[in-house]
């Protein structure tokens, strides 16, 4: 399923709230975390001021993800002794919803250890007690997951490591939540190319094992998907993988889109677990060229870029078309 199967937000509002990812005309792997909560100024707007962000298209993704979750299950899992995490993960992004939209997201704290939440863009109202899932519908992390657009990915901190032990994702890039789950972090980056040489994976460990709560982080990531496809997860690549083989040059501008993520990084309060909240966005290369600082950063990102890094992207068949097709729109 992709989103041009519905309407979506306009394209000025996509443009201006893009989280463009390039600082530079050249892109290596790195930790490139930063604090969260402040704005940061692109060529045709800004992006992250809040943690968790809802814009035009919140509806629309998430009954892609009602319908991911009805096919495939397994997209949540959550190993037995993660779920006192799963709370505390509910109720971390339940507070920053109230605090980013208090017009339509509400928690109230009540008598006897009950929690009163209040969602007017959805609808949904529930009062419950935290650790008694007979007081919600669904498991905390599925409750909360079904209405926010980030994928969510729980650590334990244990035996001097991060393990990847629970998570509700539905909008992987080429990855797994069910295979990885219960890999250490270590383990859920092994297939990244040049990481591990030049020590990244181990200081972005370190890092994290660092992080306080109250003390959020973020950073970003970019791959390239063929259409406005989010779910391009190890499980439905019979779906996808066809289409990077088959896209023809004259459907690169509209069909081929730079895909980020803006990956949130929070310690939670009481569990002590990491929280990574993934925020997916997707723009195609017409609409990205409209910004001609995009169209031509883009370009040169692309060109640059080497080959090993190209081959684990899965750019490696359209690589030099799109760069052509960029340096044309110009």
């Amino acid at each position: 399923m992709t989103t041009t199967d519905h309407a979506r937000a306009p394209l000025h509002e996509r443009i201006a709230t893009f989280p463009w990812p390039f600082p530079a005309r050249h892109y290596r792997y790195s930790t490139n975390v930063e604090p969260a909560l402040h704005r940061a100024a692109t060529a045709a707007g800004s992006w992250g001021g809040r943690i968790v962000d809802i814009d035009g298209d919140h509806h629309d993704e998430l009954r892609q993800r009602a319908a991911i979750l009805r096919a495939d299950p397994t997209r949540h899992a959550v190993l037995p002794h993660m779920v006192p995490a799963t709370w505390d993960a509910m109720l971390l992004i339940m507070r920053e919803l109230a605090t980013a939209y208090p017009g339509s997201m509400h928690l109230q704290h009540g008598e006897g250890g009950s929690w009163t939440w209040r969602n007017d863009l959805l609808g949904r109202q529930h009062t419950f007690v935290v650790g008694d899932e007979s007081t919600l519908p669904t498991s905390p992390l599925l409750y909360i997951g079904e209405q926010v657009q980030e994928d969510l990915v729980l650590l334990d901190q244990r035996e001097e490591h991060l393990w990847g032990d629970a998570g509700l994702v539905t909008f992987a890039a080429d990855w797994s939540m069910n295979f990885d789950v219960g890999m250490s972090f270590l383990q859920i980056h092994g297939p990244v190319p040049r990481v591990h040489e030049e020590g990244i994976i181990p200081r972005a460990e370190q890092f994290l094992m660092r992080l306080q709560p109250g003390q959020p982080y973020r950073r970003t990531n970019w791959t390239m998907s063929v259409d406005h496809r989010l779910d391009t997860s190890t499980e439905t690549y019979p779906e996808w993988g066809r289409d990077r083989r088959l896209l023809s040059r004259d459907d690169i501008g509209h069909r081929l889109h730079l895909r980020v993520e803006v990956q949130h990084l929070l310690r939670l309060p009481h569990s002590g677990c990491i929280l990574f909240l993934i925020r997916s966005y997707m723009m195609s290369l017409e609409d990205l060229a409209t910004v001609p600082e995009w169209r031509a950063g883009l370009a040169s990102v692309l060109q640059e870029l080497p080959q090993d890094m190209v081959d684990y992207k899965g750019l490696t068949r359209y690589r030099d078309d799109a760069v052509a097709w960029l340096h044309a729109a110009g």
